[in-house]
């Protein structure tokens, strides 16, 4: 059994349950569902699962005080969102008008553009290497994991890791710029079989400090925001 401290933070907007589940199979059974902002400091990773909308969730984090100390902890620990929790580690989004995010990522979030096809993108997609990462290493061609969503980050390919077509390209792995450990999955690993759980094994095999005390997010500039309709 592993020792790691591991926070999946519960704020009301996250499929909980699944994630400790795949934890507690790959032996990482002292995962605790953390909502008191004053606990994220305890851990050593941070996960931020998410389903449903992007400005429900970000609500969600500001009415429990969880915003501020996300960013914080995240400059000292590997942080993982999955997909609705990867979104909003996005500057903004635009579902139901236009909404702040974390900021940890540089980047937005709009809906997308898939035409003859059904949105959501839902089921088993074929994801592979843009950019290599930690979390995407030794990863077999043709992996294929499952998706559930209906907007998409749209960010610089260097913070692309892992891509995916449906219509146009979707990242489907990001990361934080520099030397950080702030990830995204736009997929569900928790939901992914083993290669979804290999996905996350890595996250949690990550240094929990980062040795240059760098913020990924601050080592690029912002994206330039969508153009407005």
């Amino acid at each position: 059994m592993q020792t790691q401290k591991i926070a999946i933070i519960d704020y009301g907007a996250g499929n909980l349950f699944s994630v400790k589940n795949a934890l507690a199979f790959l032996g990482y059974e002292n995962a605790s569902f953390v909502s008191a902002p004053d606990a994220l400091s305890d851990a050593d990773k941070l996960i931020l699962p998410g389903v449903g909308a992007f400005p429900d969730a970000m609500r969600m984090l500001a009415e429990r005080g969880l915003i501020g100390a996300i960013k914080a902890e995240a400059q000292k620990k590997p942080l993982l969102g999955i997909c609705l929790g990867m979104q909003i580690l996005f500057e903004k989004g635009y579902e139901f008008g236009e909404t702040d995010g974390l900021a940890l990522i540089p980047g937005y979030v709009d809906r997308i553009e898939a035409p003859g096809l059904k949105i959501p993108h839902m089921g088993w997609d074929e994801v592979c290497v843009v950019n290599p990462s930690p979390m995407a290493e030794g990863l077999p061609p043709a992996t294929r994991v499952y998706f559930v969503h209906s907007y998409k980050a749209v960010t610089d390919e260097k913070h692309i890791s892992l891509k995916t077509a449906y219509g146009q390209l979707i990242p489907a792995l990001v990361r934080g710029g520099g030397q950080g450990q702030i990830y995204g999955a736009q997929f569900h690993p928790e939901k992914s079989g083993p290669a979804g759980l290999g996905i996350l094994r890595r996250f949690l095999e990550l240094p929990a400090v980062r040795a240059d005390g760098s913020v990924g997010a601050s080592a690029s500039p912002p994206l330039a925001p969508r153009a407005p309709i």
